[in-house]
């Protein structure tokens, strides 16, 4: 038996929740995956998994097991890095993630000129309006918008951008100019489902906290689609700054409430915590940071 492989296979089969799902995620046969788990039990002598209305749960020398089985595989990770040489030159694979606008928009053409000018290096680039979980997801670097909740990431800071409601020109035209957030009552609004709600907004007033209640004429999953309704005249919105800056500069929207906004976001390149930092990591931080900062002043 290889340990480390069932180390792994027992890994995949509680992070994906079920042998079947490992199985997928792993692409090797359902019955190899049952018996690879039954051959560690076998060895160790101790039931690491319980099956309980189709769901895996770990017993408690299986949640042992599997904390100390990531900790090893993690060092052999490391130890293979170091013998291949991802900590003395730019070479590897890396996974970054960011934010779908932002990320289609900005870390995407730096992504291509980093590969252009490090050929021994391939990357995924993973788009998503989540926070994602840098260990979970095995990401290498994300690109955070916001205060960060994990407070021991390695971060460095490329800018800030603000939320604020925009319309079209003719929507003002025909409606006229918010002076208060409280107007917005007698307003049609486009909100973003899970990032803005669907029936108040919150604003500053004098350093208060305001709550001001809106109507959704439309509730949109993606920002573009969001911005797009705004050009088009069917109401306010309320995005990112970075989202809309060439429809501002284009003259498609213009900004409304700016007395009322919060402070603005910071943005950030995150990574987790380690001794040794692997080239590829730090070069592509290096390269990323004054690329992106150039595109949000």
């Amino acid at each position: 038996m290889d340990r480390l492989d069932a180390m792994g296979v027992l890994i995949a089969v509680i992070e994906n929740g079920s042998l079947s799902a490992a199985s997928r995620h792993l692409k090797v046969p359902l019955a190899t995956i049952s018996r690879k788990v039954s051959e560690l039990e076998t060895h160790l002598g101790a039931q690491l998994i319980t099956r309980t209305n189709r769901r895996i749960q770990l017993t408690e020398a299986g949640r042992v097991y599997v904390e100390a089985a990531k900790e090893i595989l993690a060092r052999v990770e490391e130890a293979e890095r170091v013998a291949a040489g991802e900590y003395s030159t730019i070479k590897g694979d890396l996974t970054v993630s960011a934010p779908i606008v932002f990320g289609r928009l900005h870390v995407l053409p730096v992504v291509v000129d980093f590969l252009k000018a490090h050929p021994e290096v391939d990357m995924r680039l993973a788009l998503g309006d989540r926070f994602a979980n840098l260990v979970d997801d095995h990401i290498d670097v994300a690109l955070r918008i916001g205060n960060l909740p994990d407070s021991n990431l390695v971060a460095t800071k490329i800018g800030t951008v603000r939320r604020v409601v925009y319309a079209s020109p003719d929507y003002v035209a025909r409606h006229g100019v918010l002076r208060h957030p409280s107007e917005l009552a007698d307003h049609d609004c486009i909100t973003f489902e899970n990032v803005t709600a669907a029936h108040v907004w919150r604003f500053l007033d004098g350093g208060r906290e305001l709550a001001a209640p809106i109507r959704s004429r439309l509730i949109v999953n993606t920002a573009e689609s969001a911005v797009d309704a705004a050009i088009s005249g069917l109401g306010l919105t309320r995005v990112l700054s970075y989202q809309v800056a060439r429809q501002v500069a284009d003259g498609l929207l213009v900004p409304l409430l700016e007395d009322f906004e919060h402070p603005a976001l910071p943005v950030q390149l995150v990574y987790l915590p380690q001794g040794l930092v692997p080239m590829k990591l730090r070069a592509f931080v290096d390269f990323a940071a004054p690329r992106l900062r150039a595109v949000l002043r």
